[in-house]
Order: C-alpha cells, then sequence, then structure tokens
C-alpha cells in the first residue's frame, strides 16, 4: 500500500511501505486509552474518603509519567529533537521528584507545595498543547483518538484547579461558597495546609474548574476577587472553544480518504499481517 502525500508523514517517515511506522502508530494509539484511564482515576479519587486520597497523589505521577514518555519526544515521529521537547521532559519529571519529596514534608511546612503546584499546573497546560498536536496529526479517527480527544478535556480541567488552587493559596479568600458564607475556602492556616488544601480547598476548586470548563454554573461557589474572576471567564471560554476545535478536526478527518487507508492498514496489521504493497 502506498501512503498519500498527507498521510505519509506521520506515519512512515521513511518509507510509506515500513511496517515499523504502522507498529509506531499503533503504540501511540495505546497512549490514548491509557491517558484517559489515569485522568478518570485521579478525579475518581476526589470522591474517596479523606484516607484514601493519597491515591489522588499517586494517580498525578503516574499521569506526569505517561505524558513524559508519550509526549517527550518530538511530535512527528520524523521531527529532529529540540530544546522544547528537552524543556518538557525535564519539567515533567522535576515535577515528579519534587512531588515525592513533597509527600514527605511535615505539615507546618506544606505550603512549599506550592512550587510543585505551579510545576504540574505550567506542565500538564504544556501537555494539553502537546496532545492536541499529536490529535491533529493523526491520519485516522478510531474510538482510541476519541479517547485521547476526552483525557485532553479533562486535563484541560485539572489544569484549572490547579490554577485556582494556586491562586487560593496565595490569595486565601478568592472563591467562597455562596451556599454558606461561613464556608470560605481559605485562608488557610500552616497547621491545616495540608488538611484544608489537599483534603478539601483542591477536590472543591477542581469541582468548580470543570463547572467553569463545561459552563454549567450552579452557583455554589463564587470568585470573590478580579483575579479569579479572570481566571473563570478564561476557562468558560476555553471549555467550549476545545470542543468546537477537536470536534471540527475530527469529523473532518474521519472523512477523508487517507483516514479509511490509515485504518484499513491498522486492521490488518493486528490480523497479523503486514500492510499490502
Amino acid at each position: 500500500m502506498a501512503w498519500p502525500t498527507a498521510v505519509a508523514p506521520l506515519i512512515a517517515p521513511a518509507s510509506r511501505n515500513d511496517p515499523s511506522a504502522l507498529l509506531r502508530l499503533e503504540r501511540r494509539l495505546r497512549f490514548y486509552p491509557a491517558l484517559l484511564l489515569l485522568t478518570v482515576l485521579v478525579m475518581a479519587s476526589f470522591a474517596l474518603p479523606v484516607k484514601l486520597r493519597l491515591f489522588g497523589s499517586l494517580g498525578y505521577s503516574l499521569t506526569l509519567l505517561l505524558l513524559v514518555l508519550a509526549l517527550g519526544g518530538p511530535i512527528r515521529h520524523a521531527g529532529r529533537p529540540c530544546l522544547g521537547n528537552l524543556l518538557y521532559r525535564l519539567l515533567g519529571l522535576t515535577a515528579l521528584v519534587v512531588q515525592g519529596l513533597w509527600s514527605f514534608a511535615p505539615a507546618g511546612a506544606q505550603r512549599s507545595g506550592l512550587p510543585l503546584l505551579v510545576m504540574v499546573t505550567v506542565f500538564i497546560a504544556w501537555s494539553v498543547l502537546r496532545l492536541l498536536a499529536l490529535l491533529a496529526l493523526e491520519p485516522t479517527v478510531e474510538r482510541r483518538v476519541l479517547m485521547g480527544a476526552v483525557a485532553g478535556y479533562l486535563l484541560l480541567g485539572l489544569t484549572a484547579g490547579l490554577l485556582m488552587t494556586i491562586l487560593e493559596t496565595i490569595v486565601p479568600g478568592s472563591f467562597t461558597a455562596v451556599d454558606d458564607a461561613t464556608q470560605v475556602l481559605g485562608p488557610i492556616t500552616s497547621a491545616e495546609v495540608q488538611q484544608r488544601m489537599w483534603q478539601l480547598d483542591f477536590v472543591r476548586l477542581n469541582y468548580f474548574a470543570f463547572v467553569c470548563l463545561t459552563t454549567v454554573g450552579f452557583g455554589d461557589i463564587a470568585p470573590q476577587t478580579p483575579q479569579a474572576q479572570m481566571i473563570t471567564v478564561t476557562f468558560t471560554v476555553i471549555g467550549p472553544t476545545y470542543m468546537a476545535l477537536v470536534l471540527g478536526l475530527l469529523i473532518n478527518r474521519s472523512n477523508s480518504a487517507e483516514a479509511q487507508e490509515v485504518a484499513a492498514a491498522l486492521k490488518q496489521l493486528k490480523a497479523g499481517g503486514p500492510p499490502s504493497p
């Protein structure tokens, strides 16, 4: 099978009949379900009892590791190593190390987790951009690619939650619970940092982040400061924009002739045979 010019750079940088290119594509497609599973597990950990929410930290660690391994190289297989890829991997690995050290910090020093929050937020936001670039290059649309698109949306919501947590940590009281004026998410005292920031505030701010992203607007939590209000507006715009861009991209790609050819080649590869010449 001779790959069309538009598809060849995506799956066969050396040769359009190179079976190893299809194997690389298949490995990349396996990344999307794994990423979706980890992001769902992270979100599910928010609903666990307080003593079990450490699984959320484990989920974040596994997600960071998976992103480094899957997105740390050139987006195009034919691409050359660049400084951006090196910085991306370095940031992700540094966040992993700092998260491990932070988990052993004493309760009175938990505010030292702010640099970790910043690093993880930047890394996940960068990962969303790299994931979108990868999705844009997929020559075919199948269920695993759709899983990758959903995982990108969930990562976007987790990024918003992390960013709101950073703001609430720096400026306590940026967000308040409207249903109970006494339940203010801040300020956080040094003795309550870990308990309030990671067991109450972090969960509720992630919930509010997805409320903003989906433009649902229940009204139970409200931004109080101008910075919090601008973050809320920003992600209220980003959420529908992401869905519109990704849906448009996937619909356009699913109707292309290249997508049908690549899908047939992948099916034949799974059956145990090389692509037909």
